[in-house]
């Protein structure tokens, strides 16, 4: 037996976007709001994860917003030359208003409007759901350049994401905003199969998870995107049934693993005790477990 093409039809559905794009517009204008100790800072507000991928599912609930402070930033200089970084440390001064200040300053904004319901994590700052208000996870991050060229303010080259520090002090760097673009291209590409294979996917994790089989940590959204988007794109189309069993196909006797991409392109998909990347024990439970389901049905 395998899934049939109306389970999966129903399983490709976009969930609500209504409630949640009144949240974000919420919180926003919040963090937005004047008399704010950041007000006078240049910075910028987006949403990331399934929300802002349009990749979201009826079960998912959190709204992932991230709000970015350009004036201070961290580097990867690993792919310059010696008298780049040399000219990089000359260039550049310390910021006098750091990360560290910023988190600071936008936790009191959020519980100043929202008191008990705000919750520090170890990542982000939740926002407890209350009446019509979804549940939403703050990011305070700074900017983030992975540098390939410095030569001067006006001969230099870097891709640009964001950065943060979790409650341990360990450094996470990430490109959402490359994540979500590079999607919605793959998306054209695949004429517009991949983000309702996504769907799929996370809906498959869901019924998994709900029956036991895998733990909720196993599978994040994140790497099932970055999962798909490694598919050739003509392994696409025709029906659902065809979408997954050539994805799967593909994944489990054609590609090297090994050298799998995240969908920012910035971090290779599978490797261990890496903060942006997937275990790759974690990985072959999915991909087991979701055969299994499939063969099984």
């Amino acid at each position: 037996m395998t899934i049939p093409e109306s389970q999966l039809e129903t399983w490709s559905h976009q969930g609500s976007i209504k409630q949640s794009s009144s949240t974000y517009n919420t919180v926003k204008n919040v963090l937005e709001s004047k008399g704010t100790p950041y007000e006078n800072k240049d910075f910028s507000i987006f949403l990331q994860g399934s929300y802002g991928n349009n990749t979201n599912i009826y079960a998912e609930s959190d709204v992932d917003i991230v709000v970015k402070l350009n004036d201070c930033f961290r580097s990867d200089l690993s792919s310059l030359s010696k008298e780049e970084k040399e000219k990089y440390q000359e260039y550049f001064n310390d910021a006098t208003y750091t990360h560290s200040d910023f988190k600071r300053d936008v936790l009191k904004v959020l519980r100043d409007a929202y008191g008990s319901d705000v919750k520090v994590g170890s990542k982000a700052i939740a926002i407890n759901a209350n009446g019509n208000r979804r549940k939403s996870d703050v990011i305070a991050a700074i900017q983030y350049r992975r540098y390939y060229k410095f030569n001067g303010a006006y001969d230099q080259s870097y891709d640009e994401g964001i950065c943060f520090y979790d409650s341990a002090g360990d450094k996470i760097a990430n490109y959402p905003k490359q994540h979500c673009e590079n999607l919605t291209r793959k998306h054209q590409d695949t004429d517009q199969w991949l983000k309702p294979m996504a769907r799929i996917l996370k809906n498959m994790r869901g019924k998994l998870v709900s029956d036991g089989i895998l733990e909720s940590s196993i599978a994040p959204s994140y790497y099932l995107e970055g999962l798909l988007y490694n598919i050739p794109s003509d392994l696409f189309g025709s029906s659902y049934q065809d979408c997954f069993v050539n994805s799967i196909n593909w994944i489990q006797n054609d590609a090297d693993k090994d050298k799998l991409v995240c969908a920012n392109e910035q971090y290779y998909l599978l490797r261990d005790n890496a903060h942006n990347c997937w275990p790759k024990a974690d990985c072959e439970a999915f991909l087991a477990a979701a055969i299994d389901l499939w063969n099984s049905w």
